[in-house]
């Protein structure tokens, strides 16, 4: 498995300046346009080592950007464990206690018997995602892979990242076995509920390539939500939209029983294998292969390599759509 360190391209902005905020929640910032509109939620640090994010919500905030119909909040999120980056181990810097994307469900929230600092965090921001209409969480990954959206297992998910058109590649899932990510919390989770979250895997943590990508999204998202005009937007924000757009089908992670897992090959993502039972992991000694023809592979990593964490998800492709151009 890739296991070299990958070269930190990006200079971490210093987000203290942001700490202070009108909602009473530090790091969490809303501003409310006086006119009728969506509340779209731009989140970034869900993970404390996935920078690009911070880098967009840092410059909106510094731009003043303001919406023109509806509300806009921007927010930093897992702080703590972005406070203790250290580039000589830089994965360390994901969380501080648990990942504070597998506690977003309301029984997980309401256990007082339970504790850490990111279930802090989210009890802290909870009431205003509560609010929120439409979420954009962006996010990097472990390898150098090409971006993807994260659009959850409900039809509407996988409408809203049509609509949005970028990246190329959407991917339907069910979440993690460890617990519920914030994208898939009440009402955006609920098929009922008009709320819709879209998740966003913008690159590898640290190259620049990713906050083109972030950059890219968030505009878009920005206005296909109707909170701002294209002319509000910082320049050179807006990127091409991609030829065609694959939906993937998560059919199964892959989750490690135990430290006893390895990859057949360096694989870092979207790679797929023509021929089902193609041998693609060794799990304590027990061979891992693809259960069908044409399976991808999603987001493998090994760098956060512990019992019961989701190593690779496996998808099947189920459309190629072309863009309109």
């Amino acid at each position: 498995m890739n296991a070299h360190a990958y070269p930190i391209e990006l200079a971490f902005p210093d987000i203290a300046v942001h700490e202070r905020s009108d909602t009473g929640v530090a790091y969490v910032h809303t501003f409310d346009s006086g006119i009728a509109g969506p509340h779209v939620m731009i989140n970034a640090l869900t993970h404390g080592n996935e920078v690009c994010g911070a880098i967009v919500v840092d410059a909106l905030l510094r731009a003043k950007l303001l919406p023109k119909r509806g509300k806009l909040t921007l927010a930093f999120a897992n702080v703590d464990a972005y406070a203790r980056f250290d580039p000589s181990k830089p994965d360390a810097a994901r969380f501080v206690d648990q990942d504070f994307n597998r506690v977003w469900t309301a029984q997980t929230l309401d256990n007082a018997a339970l504790d850490s600092s990111e279930l802090r965090r989210a009890r802290a921001m909870r009431p205003v995602i509560d609010s929120v209409d439409l979420l954009l969480d962006l996010h990097s990954m472990h390898e150098k892979s090409k971006p993807l959206i994260v659009a959850g297992p409900l039809d509407k998910g996988i409408a809203l990242a049509e609509q949005l058109g970028t990246p190329a590649t959407v991917i339907c899932d069910e979440g993690h076995p460890e617990g519920r990510r914030m994208r898939d919390y009440e009402g955006f989770g609920d098929p009922r509920s008009a709320k819709n979250a879209l998740l966003i895997e913008c690159g590898q943590h640290w190259e620049t390539a990713s906050v083109s990508v972030a950059r890219g999204v968030t505009a878009r998202f920005l206005l296909l939500a109707g909170v701002v005009d294209e002319a509000d937007l910082p320049d050179g924000w807006l990127m091409p939209l991609p030829y065609e757009m694959l939906i993937v089908r998560v059919t199964e992670p892959v989750v490690a029983k135990s430290l006893d897992f390895r990859f057949a090959d360096d694989y870092t993502g979207l790679e797929v294998f023509p021929d089902a039972g193609s041998v693609i992991a060794w799990s304590e000694g027990e061979v891992v292969r693809t259960p069908y023809p044409d399976c991808m592979l999603v987001m493998p990593s090994l760098r956060q390599l512990r019992a019961g964490v989701t190593v690779v998800r496996l998808g099947r492709i189920e459309q190629r759509r072309a863009q309109p151009q």
